[in-house]
């Protein structure tokens, strides 16, 4: 065990210990007398003193010190009871100290180094932030040296060093909610890194120098490298899933909900190890992302195909029991509880300890032995199974399945209907039969003796491993589903490997009831699946005739009636339209639900992030796997853009339906590293050919060309293992089995370690490209520079996401309330359509960050060229109201964009004329001197966003939307202003008065104002008097100070006659340098509020 550094004399700390080997700065040392076989008189002696010593004052037998060359003192930084546990100590220094001490100067450096790094590692044994107190005591550390708020939350606390040009600095790592922070003091200097975890873009594990391994954290600006974790591994994995689950968090548009395990629970490092073995769990059996391990238990499964009892690792979750071998691919076994009858525990014996007997409907049990607190165990699978079957039965009483809506009879006979009355009623009729029974003319007469050998084969199998979701999962199960499913046992047992029957056995007549309900709503979701259905399989004759189409329309519309954060993506159509062929609605509907929320999480969704983020660790593992192609084609990227419509589709969209089904067979048995291996196996087919390809195009088209001939009909391709045989074609049955064989490796919890690392990078790149489409809208139509308006985005991010952190401002957590829909204007409508992005309700979207009233008044403050003292945050309430003309209680990047524009760049009349605007309805209000809160704006005049069952459609609605912003847009630049009254005027004075506070030239100003007010004061009286002026009107003296008017132009006239004003306002500001400046002070300002706000409560 690692030891608090103490001193020992050089002279004397080689008396009693014999060095069994050493290097330039550390000893491994044996006491004498242990191990000695030469039985010499010293050893005897130092042996006997330990054995009559106290157990208290008995010393380790082995150590490890540090000692530098020079220096006359060595340190004691490790003892062991045994050789093997001192050697890990030992090999643990070599890979991350060794070479790391080289690059200091003189021994007490070198001891200062190591010494705190031992302490740091005492410390990450001991359990990092987990006690009490020692929490608090961190909390409270990293409050005062990063100036990070009280509620930000440490969620652990790591030992490491900071390489900072060539010297590792040694210091502690924060890992906290929001933030990775490190800090270090070493040789009087100090040393603060604070990165937040939303500008993290990548996290990998690289070799730099002569350190074996470094943990590289890499933003867009830099990276910044740290080592000699005490584990490396397991620090990498923390940091990827703080900052992935902080972008899921801050990027709401993205699509990407927070993992069910950590929706409600407070974060903390036990509650993230929990998720990662939930997450491993969920991948290798395919669990819905709402189960989470309750127990794990190291135990041995009785397997009758083995004879023999195979040692495993059993996960319990919330409605599974799971169980794989020790050993890969040897056997795996998922276990619903709703298909438990009891769980037992059986007479303990030398031959079976601790035995627990699992008994499932179909008369089948499972033995496990060696299971540890059995009863615990035993106790919790009760409660479960308990809960599960009341949960159950109260949903079958409350949905029972309507037999109305059920189709008794083939649906086909309905197709020679010629009444429109019953072709529109038999939309509604849901059909109990796979389309390839209702086309009778597809289904072959007699089966073929390759069809019937299968089915033999399968029933064998079955009668060994057992049929149904529980059967016994091994290594031959693969050859057999890569042989094709026989089309009689398909459905089946896609249900059955994909556990998708347990889901539709728990929610009895669910579907019936989402049909209803979703044939009579019409939505975006509804448009696009309508116009998706004659596309898919056209070519197919199931889907030329109603009775197709009608029952695709039912399942797609039901699913995303059923899931409305999904609700339609394209590439659905495809993959239901298959599974039709073969397996009834409801089947294909839970089948839906399985691939989209289990089997393929996050990869149907507007943004599609999912597959994108299997597109880039494709594109790794092609590096890794392929390496002479990589190097030959240079970029792998263009190899790996095609793994997109591969993915999205199942392979479904590149092969022939036939190869294609059998592709679909495999997925459902293991998920998705079977087609990342498919994939890898069609490049490396191929690897000479791309390698030699004369472009991009001619290398797609290679893998196009070979992925049509792939066949699954025998009589028609060969086998790639003869090479005396044409190679013309080429047999999936094949081509899978060398895909698992060349690249079985490929696991799904490697996947998923790859998937948290990619997704980083994807949701940053979507970052990227969100702040390019807004820049590129705005640059055209300001004056502001690139540089300007790119700083200017960064701002405006930061100050949204520490709301997001915090929790200040109305739109605390970057979602907007519902209410905020009928709100928006007609342009974002627009925007969202257009670009496919849905409604804009979040702080994020199509044209960049929004923020609220709350947050803009911190960008005012930081950002205004003119300071207003106690009068600004009445001046950043105006201007607010002022560019919301949506009155979506929002503003965009582009309204902030434009208002510094005109602060920056215009001219002394726009400028006078904003300021002008400031101080008019509707800027100003008529309450605004009440002391009551600020009114809710109205609601927008533009039309909301509806669509209705009438002949007009939605598209009608937006080109009459676009028109009348058009018309509204022409009104508001013919339109004058009007003449400003006196109580306005007053205001106006008001602010000026309070833009020069702290001026040089405070005085002038002043008193260049004064005149200004002065002959301003006398124009509007002077007109108040003329011809029209409410003073020729008889009975008009009470609204005499009513009719007191001055225009734009007089304001701007009068203060063209001062100097010192014009001056002013011309006075050049750098808005770049503005915006530096506030960026450092952002993160204080903000800490400042908080604890105001929470002093003030």
């Amino acid at each position: 065990m690692w030891l608090v550094p103490e001193e020992l004399p050089v002279k004397t700390a080689l008396k009693l210990w014999v060095t069994e080997t050493q290097n330039d700065f550390f000893q491994l040392q044996r006491r004498r007398g242990h191990g000695d076989t030469a039985g010499k008189l010293t050893g005897m002696l130092v042996g006997a003193l330990d054995t009559v010593l106290d157990s208290n004052a008995r010393v380790t037998p082995f150590r490890i010190l540090l000692q530098v060359s020079g220096s006359p003192t060595s340190w004691v930084i490790a003892s062991g009871a045994s050789l093997e546990e001192v050697k890990a100590h030992w090999c643990w220094l070599e890979v991350n100290l060794l070479d790391s001490l080289h690059v200091f100067e003189n021994a007490e450096d070198i001891a200062s180094f190591v010494n705190g790094k031992i302490k740091g590692l005492i410390a990450d044994e001991s359990g990092g932030c987990e006690d009490r107190e020692a929490g608090r005591e961190v909390c409270v550390r990293v409050e005062q040296r990063f100036g990070l708020p009280a509620c930000e939350r440490v969620v652990t606390q790591l030992t490491c060093s900071l390489w900072k040009t060539h010297v590792p600095r040694q210091g502690w790592m924060y890992l906290t909610q929001y933030h990775l922070a490190f800090y270090s003091y070493l040789l009087g200097k100090e040393v603060k890194v604070l990165i937040p975890w939303a500008s993290v873009c990548g996290v990998e594990r690289v070799c730099v120098g002569r350190v074996a391994e470094v943990l590289r954290v890499a933003t867009r600006e830099r990276h910044r490298d740290f080592s000699m974790f005490l584990d490396i591994s397991d620090a990498m994995a923390t940091i990827t899933q703080l900052a992935d689950l902080t972008l899921r968090t801050v990027l709401p548009h993205a699509g990407l909900r927070i993992p069910h395990t950590l929706t409600h629970t407070p974060l903390t490092k036990r509650a993230l190890e929990e998720h990662r073995l939930a997450s491993e769990v969920q991948c290798v059996f395919g669990l819905p992302r709402r189960e989470s391990v309750c127990e794990e238990r190291v135990c041995s499964l009785w397997t009758p195909h083995l004879r023999s009892h195979t040692h495993g690792t059993l996960y319990a979750t919330q409605q599974y029991l799971c169980f794989t071998s020790r050993e890969p691919g040897v056997c795996s076994l998922l276990i619903p509880l709703a298909e438990v009858l009891s769980v037992e525990k059986a007479e303990t014996s030398s031959v079976l300890p601790e035995p627990v007997i699992v008994s499932v409907r179909g008369r089948r049990a499972f033995q496990m032995v060696g299971v540890c607190e059995r009863d615990t165990l035993l106790d919790a699978l009760t409660d479960r199974i308990r809960s599960l079957r009341w949960t159950h039965a109260i949903y079958k009483g409350q949905h029972t399945p309507h037999t109305p809506t059920i189709s008794t009879t083939p649906y086909y006979t309905f197709c020679y209907d010629t009444d429109g009355e019953s072709e529109e009623s038999q939309r509604h009729v849901i059909s109990s039969r796979p389309l390839i029974a209702l086309n009778q003319s597809q289904m072959p007469k007699h089966k073929s003796a390759l069809e019937r050998r299968r089915e033999a084969l399968w029933e064998e199998r079955f009668e060994e491993f057992g049929r149904g979701v529980h059967m016994f999962r091994t290594s031959c199960l693969h050859k057999l589903v890569a042989m094709g499913i026989p089309e009689s046992l398909r459905a089946e047992l896609w249900l059955t490997l994909s556990d998708a029957g347990s889901e539709m056995g728990s929610h009895p007549g669910y579907y019936a009831e989402l049909v209803k309900r979703s044939l009579s709503e019409v939505t975006v979701a509804t448009e696009e699946i309508e116009r998706d259905l004659h596309r898919s399989l056209p070519e197919h004759p199931a889907f030329q005739n109603p009775s197709g189409i009608d029952a695709l329309r039912r399942v797609l519309r039901a699913y995303a009636h059923h899931n409305t954060h999904i609700g339609y993506c394209q590439s659905m159509n495809i993959l239901a339209s298959v599974l039709l062929l073969y397996a009834k609605e409801e089947e294909v509907f839970w089948l839906l639900v399985t691939v989209c929320e289990r089997m393929l999480p996050d990869y149907f969704n507007k943004q599609v992030i999912g597959a994108q983020v299997d597109q880039s660790v494709f594109e790794e593992l092609l590096r890794v796997r392929e390496p002479e192609l990589s190097l030959a084609v240079g970029d792998v990227c263009v190899l790996a853009s095609v793994s997109l419509s591969w993915f999205l589709t199942l392979f479904l969209s590149a092969l022939p339906l036939a190869s294609g089904l059998v592709v679909v067979d495999a997925f459902f048995l293991a998920g998705a590293p079977i087609i990342f291996q498919l994939a890898l196996q069609v490049i490396h087919t191929h690897a000479h050919t791309l390698a030699a390809s004369s472009d991009e195009g001619h290398a797609l088209m290679i893998l196009s060309s070979f992925l049509e001939q792939v066949r699954h009909d025998e009589q028609e391709c060969v086998c790639l293992d003869d090479p005396a045989a044409p190679a013309e074609h080429t047999h999936i049955t094949t081509l899978l089995r060398d895909a698992y064989e060349r690249y079985g490796d490929i696991t799904a919890s490697q996947l998923e370690q790859l998937r948290s690392r990619h997704r980083i990078h994807v949701l940053q790149s979507h970052q990227d490209t969100t702040k390019e489409n807004a820049l590129r809208l705005v640059t055209p139509e300001v004056s502001l520079s690139a540089e300007d308006l790119s700083d200017l985005y960064d701002f405006i991010k930061t100050e949204h996401l520490m709301s997001v952190y915090w929790g200040e401002g109305v739109c605390v957590s970057g979602v907007c309330s519902e209410g905020l829909l009928l709100m928006l204007s007609c342009t974002e409508h627009l925007m969202s359509v257009y670009w496919g992005e849905g409604v804009c309700v979040s702080g994020v979207c199509s044209e960049g960050y929004q923020l609220d009233l709350a947050q803009f008044r911190s960008v005012y403050s930081a950002l205004s060229p003119w300071q207003h003292g106690p009068h600004l945050d009445t001046v950043a309430r105006r201007t607010f109201t002022l560019l919301d003309q949506s009155h979506a209680s929002l503003l965009s990047f582009t309204q902030i964009a434009h208002w510094l524009d005109t602060l920056y760049c215009e001219e002394l009349n726009g400028k006078i004329k904003w300021l002008y605007r400031l101080h008019i309805p509707p800027a100003l209000m008529e309450n605004e001197d009440d002391s009551s809160p600020l009114k809710s704006p109205l609601l927008s005049t533009a039309r909301p966003l509806t669509v209705d069952n009438g002949e007009s459609g939605y598209e009608e609605q937006l080109k009459q939307m676009l028109k009348d912003l058009a018309k509204e847009k022409e009104k508001d630049a013919d339109k004058p202003l009007p003449h400003m009254t006196q109580r306005e005027f007053i205001q106006l004075c008001k602010t000026l008065s309070s833009m020069f506070h702290g001026d040089p030239e405070e005085s002038e100003l002043f008193q260049a104002i004064a005149m200004v007010t002065s002959l301003l004061l006398q124009i509007g009286e002077a007109g108040q008097r003329g011809p029209g002026g409410a003073g020729s009107i008889p009975g008009a003296d009470e609204v005499a100070a009513c009719d007191w008017r001055v225009s734009l132009a007089q304001i701007e006239a009068s203060v063209l006659t001062e100097s010192e004003l014009v001056m002013f306002f011309e006075r050049p500001v750098d808005l770049r340098t503005r915006i530096a400046a506030a960026t450092q002070k952002q993160y204080q300002q903000r800490v400042a509020t908080l604890e105001h706000a929470s002093g003030t409560s």
